[in-house]
C-alpha cells in the first residue's frame, strides 16, 4: 500500500509541474542560465555517485566472488569490467545530456 500511495504521489507531482513547463516564456532572462548550469552540476553529481555506488557493490562482489572460487576469477573479472563498463556508459550519458544544455541551449 505505501508503495501505491508513493506512486501516486509522484505522479500528481510530476502532471503538477508539467504545466508550469509548457507554460514558460520563450524569452527568459539571465537567471535561466544559472539554473541551467546548477541543473547540469547537480545531474551529474547525482549521476557520478549512483555509477560510483554501482562500481563499487560489483567490485565488492566480485572480491567475495574470487575469494570463494579464485577457479572461477577469470570469468569473474571478465564479467566485472563488462560490468563496469555498463555502468561508466551511464555517467557518459549523463555527461552528454548535461553537455547538450549547456551548450545547446539558445538562453545561455
Amino acid at each position: 500500500m505505501r508503495k501505491f500511495i508513493t506512486i501516486v504521489l509522484g505522479a500528481v507531482a510530476m502532471l503538477s509541474m508539467a504545466s508550469m513547463a509548457f507554460a514558460a516564456d520563450s524569452t527568459l532572462d539571465g537567471a535561466s542560465a544559472g539554473l541551467v548550469c546548477a541543473a547540469a552540476a547537480i545531474g551529474m553529481g547525482v549521476a557520478a555517485f549512483g555509477c560510483g555506488i554501482g562500481q563499487g557493490l560489483g567490485l565488492k562482489a566480485a572480491c567475495e566472488g574470487t575469494a570463494r572460487n579464485p577457479e572461477a576469477g577469470g570469468k569473474i573479472t571478465v564479467t566485472l569490467i563488462l560490468g563496469m563498463a555498463f555502468i561508466e556508459s551511464l555517467a557518459i550519458y549523463a555527461l552528454v545530456v548535461n553537455l547538450i544544455l549547456l551548450f545547446a541551449n539558445p538562453f545561455i
